[in-house]
């Protein structure tokens, strides 16, 4: 069936993929706001990461051809490797801490020591510990299920860009 519907509209199957994207950030912002966790430095990267391959699955999937797929989808592949790097870097700070954690500064010492210009830009690197485990499902941290989503991206996309692959070597 996956292979099915790559085959059949791989557009539709990067469509889907941003959609999950997505709904990924959405989740991390229900996290943050609704339940009142608050996000390390590697959180942000990890959004970062999840935002690029969101935008490279839904440009991806914008258009018809299949070199602007292949393209679009590998840099796609690039941002998950590179969410899936960060995510797997914090599940290994959670399960060997360091003694000294500098993962960040809590929001208020920002702004009381900091001119707005200086401390606009640390806001937006986060100010939560990385190596603190604050929300689990099944035994896995937020970070590890960030893994684990940032790998099954990679996957799909991986998936898409042979069979697009197979396409373009096929119709020359």
């Amino acid at each position: 069936m996956f292979w099915n519907l790559i085959d059949a509209a791989p557009r539709r199957m990067l469509a889907l993929l941003a959609a999950v994207c997505v709904a990924m950030l959405g989740f991390g912002l229900y996290l943050q706001y609704g339940v009142g966790l608050t996000p390390c430095p590697m959180c942000i990267v990890q959004r970062y990461a999840l935002i690029l391959v969101a935008v490279c699955a839904g440009v991806a999937s914008a258009r018809g051809q299949k070199g602007w797929i292949f393209v679009w989808a590998a840099l796609g592949l690039l941002a998950a490797g590179f969410g899936a790097f960060v995510a797997a870097r914090q599940s290994w700070l959670q399960w060997y801490p360091p003694e000294v954690v500098s993962c960040g500064r809590d929001f208020y010492g920002m702004i009381e020591n900091y001119p707005l210009s200086r401390a606009l830009p640390m806001i937006f690197r986060g100010s939560g510990d990385c190596t603190a485990v604050d929300w689990t499902l099944l035994g896995g941290s937020l970070a590890n299920w960030a893994f684990v989503g940032f790998v099954g991206l990679g996957v799909a996309l991986l998936a898409v860009l042979v069979r697009v692959g197979r396409w373009r070597v096929g119709r020359r």
